[in-house]
């Protein structure tokens, strides 16, 4: 984030948007909290330099891509014919992208019609806006969660309204609580299950209720699945198995976090046809697709369930080991159902202090005992702890979890 601008505005000052700032652009003083994060970290380090950062706040997988991928990359960049645009995707992704759904999920999908392809999920979370929402539209939004389909509902003239998602819903939106206004300006309603960061998982009735509100009040739904294989509760549950969801909505795949391709870009929306088109039509204008040889190694990926199911068995591991070393600390932790990340109600005072907030316990956690976590005050309190450290195999996570209840033990945590 870049810091505060200072020194006189230039002279296209006054031309900048409203919806990044306006003329105020570049004046504000606020800091996000993962830039926040950040300068603590770098404080930390340099105070405490031989202190070992026992880094819980990275949202990255840890591992490499499996070697079966990284080896079709490494074949096809030297293929001539994969030099070009890729424009909306190669067909032999979809193609890909159909088989993975209706071997895991028995999802059927036309792969020409009912699939596209992005440069990872982001993208498709920043158009979806500009296919639906025109100046006074309302796009529903669980919080805490994934900003940017409503960072884009705003720049195109819409509004954001929260649901939180609440510990005694089973951190479910509550639909029944939305205000009859609020639905009738409503388009879109955005999910994220497994959800991030609370690890809760969805279920059929849920998903059923869901159509059926979207029935009642108009409204697209669009399910964020990229966490839908790290799913410990079960089999991986897609929205599109639930029938009807295919009329009402699509669903967005990533091939980060259950296949070790962070940093990749690759992901893929799927569901209605004319939601995809619509939103194929938007990207075209956007972006001229990945590159086709990352393509080609994705369909590795999509092709060999092994590596999925790998992913999946690490971070149940690891959020297992987490989950017995903050309860040693007083935590109310449980793993998650899904998710790499563990959610815990934040701690009220240690023993030195009390704190005013998640973000207090974070920044003091970062900056006195070299802990990194994220916080989340949006719906009460929260800290995110993350299993995606780097450790080099399972002796390794152990002495870390041995490290942190060493650090965090004698701070007397009241919750």
């Amino acid at each position: 984030m870049a810091a505060a601008q200072t020194g006189p505005d230039p002279w296209f000052q006054s031309l900048f948007a409203d919806r990044i700032g306006g003329a105020h652009y570049g004046k504000s003083t606020a800091i996000y909290k993962f830039e926040k994060i950040k300068r603590a970290k770098r404080a930390a380090l340099k105070e405490y330099p031989d202190r070992l950062l026992l880094d819980f706040g990275v949202g990255e997988n840890d591992d490499m891509a499996d070697e079966r991928v990284r080896a079709t990359l490494k074949a096809e960049v030297d293929r001539l014919e994969n030099r070009g645009y890729a424009d909306n995707g190669i067909l032999e992704f979809k193609e890909a992208a159909a088989r993975f759904m209706k071997r895991v999920f028995n999802v059927g999908l036309d792969p020409v019609t009912e699939i596209n392809h992005a440069i990872g999920t982001k993208p498709i979370y920043a158009m979806l806006p500009s296919v639906f929402i025109n100046p006074g539209d309302i796009t529903l939004m669980t919080v805490p969660g994934y900003p940017v389909a409503g960072t884009h509902t705003r720049y195109c003239g819409g509004e954001v309204h929260k649901l939180p998602l609440l510990p005694e819903n089973g951190f479910l939106p509550d639909l029944n609580a939305i205000p009859a206004d609020v639905l009738k300006r409503a388009k879109l309603l955005v999910l994220n299950y497994p959800n991030s960061p609370t690890g809760a998982v969805a279920n059929r009735d849920f998903y059923r209720r869901v159509i059926e509100f979207a029935h009642q009040h108009k409204i697209v739904i669009v399910q964020d699945a990229a966490h839908v294989l790290l799913t410990f509760q079960g089999e991986p549950l897609s929205f599109l198995q639930i029938d009807g969801a295919k009329e009402v909505g699509v669903e967005v795949h990533s091939m980060s976090k259950g296949f070790n391709m962070i940093g990749w870009r690759m992901g893929f929306i799927a569901g209605h046809a004319k939601i995809v088109q619509a939103f194929a039509d938007v990207k075209d204008n956007c972006d001229n697709g990945q590159f086709i040889p990352i393509q080609k190694a994705a369909i590795t990926a999509l092709d060999h369930d092994d590596i999925w199911q790998g992913t999946r068995s690490k971070y149940r591991r690891r959020l297992d080991k987490l989950v017995h070393a903050l309860r040693q600390v007083g935590f109310d932790a449980k793993r998650s159902d899904g998710s790499y990340f563990l959610y815990v109600r934040a701690p009220k005072a240690c023993t030195h202090r009390g704190f005013a907030d998640a973000e207090d316990v974070c920044q003091f956690l970062i900056k006195e005992y070299s802990i990194c976590c994220v916080p989340w005050d949006d719906a009460g309190p929260y800290l995110r702890f993350s299993t995606t450290y780097e450790a080099r195999d399972e002796g390794e996570e152990d002495r870390l979890m041995v490290e942190l209840v060493n650090r965090l033990q004698p701070l007397g945590l009241e919750f």
